[in-house]
């Protein structure tokens, strides 16, 4: 996946990889030929009783075969083949079928799962129709961004793609969470696995001037960037603090760096996590239950008790003209709930831990440029987007930058090693 052609890209990552049309699995099911078309819908309602397809909804189960002369010819799916390929395993049921109607009943082929793209739907009906059913998430992106909302996606990554160049010679990784209803980034951080000071807590760079200074991030996790430099000698590795690439790596680091400040999980998601959870105690810091009875409701479902989604315009906390509920004088419903609904962009894929996080922060959207072929979890390694066991799903993107903005970035951090 590159950006050759000159412009930005935007592509959705979904939750299961996309199967090569060759290696599309495939299982067998006994058909048979409709002799007279007018007895199809009775033959379909009475297999659809006795012989459902549970696990192949998506297979259609009459096929239609224009043959020469404008001849229509119909197949019908009877049931899924015995596993010894003898006929004699059919139930009884759809041999009374079988029989009743004089059917001949052949073995065919039809794709096990349903098609995540156009283009596997179009090699699986090869075998057999099935369904596709684009993503329907009630989410915007998935199926296509329009030309103002693709500006604001590149406008947010260069954001974090400057935002990681800004600890001088170290490249790490960032995130910016951005409030989607009102566009502003309302919080924002770099990798803070290694510091030379002890770390104070950040309330936030949007609406705080105790930040840290980039000079203080001076500490670093090697790793093979991408991005390599060109000179007389070959090719050389550049080295990164980018704590999402090699999570783990951070062990070995320590015992040769035991006089400075480790912490392992304070990866860039993490940090704007933290900082946006300060941004909500400053905001609404008088949020208060009215009442016992209320305060026992929030506990036991804060998803009933509190807004889904904020209602909050997104200015600065320095901002004398906030109405009371920003100041926290509001009822409890204004404040936020986790970052339910917001969007984060980060350079580089996250982490199973980040990607975790984002999950339980209920985020809506994560964008990311570089992809992590070490320890990625939202498309290089796994895809946690894609687990149905989990209680919430966002939706992921890959930003792909155009060859000369990813020369650029190349200058920029060969440059500064």
């Amino acid at each position: 996946m590159s950006g050759e052609d000159g412009a930005w890209r935007i592509v959705h990552v979904p939750g299961r990889p996309a199967v090569p049309p060759d290696q599309q699995l495939a299982v067998d099911v006994v058909a048979a030929q409709i002799e007279q078309p007018k007895l199809t819908n009775t033959i379909i309602r009475r297999l659809s009783q006795i012989a459902p397809l549970e696990d192949l909804h998506h297979v259609k189960r009459v096929k239609k075969k224009c043959l020469e002369g404008g001849k229509i010819q119909l197949s019908v799916i009877l049931c899924l083949a015995p596993e010894n390929g003898d006929f004699d395993g059919i139930p009884c049921d759809v041999k009374d079928v079988i029989n009743s109607y004089q059917l001949s009943p052949f073995v065919a082929k039809v794709c096990k799962y349903a098609a995540s793209s156009k283009e596997e739907w179009v090699e699986q009906c090869k075998l057999w129709p099935t369904s596709y059913h684009p993503p329907t998430y009630n989410i915007s992106g998935v199926t296509g961004f329009s030309e103002e909302d693709s500006r604001s996606v590149v406008s947010f990554m260069n954001y974090a793609l400057e935002l990681a160049k800004s600890h001088g010679n170290v490249v790490v990784n960032a995130a910016a969470i951005v409030d989607p209803l009102s566009n502003q980034v309302i919080a924002r951080a770099c990798d803070e696995v290694c510091s030379w000071h002890t770390p104070k807590t950040e309330v936030g760079a949007e609406f705080s001037s105790s930040t840290k200074s980039p000079a203080d991030m001076t500490g670093w996790i090697k790793h093979e960037l991408g991005l390599q430099r060109c000179s007389s000698g070959g090719p050389e590795q550049v080295a990164t603090s980018i704590s999402c690439l090699h999570p783990q790596w951070w062990v070995d680091e320590q015992t040769r760096r035991s006089s400075s400040f480790w912490h392992p999980l304070r990866h860039a998601a993490m940090v704007a996590i933290e900082s946006s959870a300060a941004r909500d105690r400053c905001l609404f810091p008088d949020v208060r239950y009215k009442d016992e009875a209320t305060k026992e409701e929030c506990m036991l479902s804060p998803a009933k008790s509190q807004a889904k989604r904020r209602k909050t315009d997104g200015t600065d906390v320095d901002d004398g003209n906030k109405n009371d509920d920003a100041h926290g004088n509001g009822d409890l419903s204004s404040r936020p709930y986790l970052c339910t609904g917001n969007d984060i962009y980060l350079v580089w894929e996250p982490c199973t831990m980040c990607a975790m996080a984002l999950v339980h922060q209920r985020i809506r959207r994560v964008f990311y440029a570089f992809p992590n072929p070490s320890a990625g979890a939202l498309g290089s390694v796994h895809r946690l987007q894609g687990q149905k066991s989990l209680n919430h799903h966002y939706a992921v993107f890959r930003v792909v930058m155009p060859q000369d903005i990813l020369d650029k970035a190349k200058t920029s951090i060969c440059g500064s090693c």
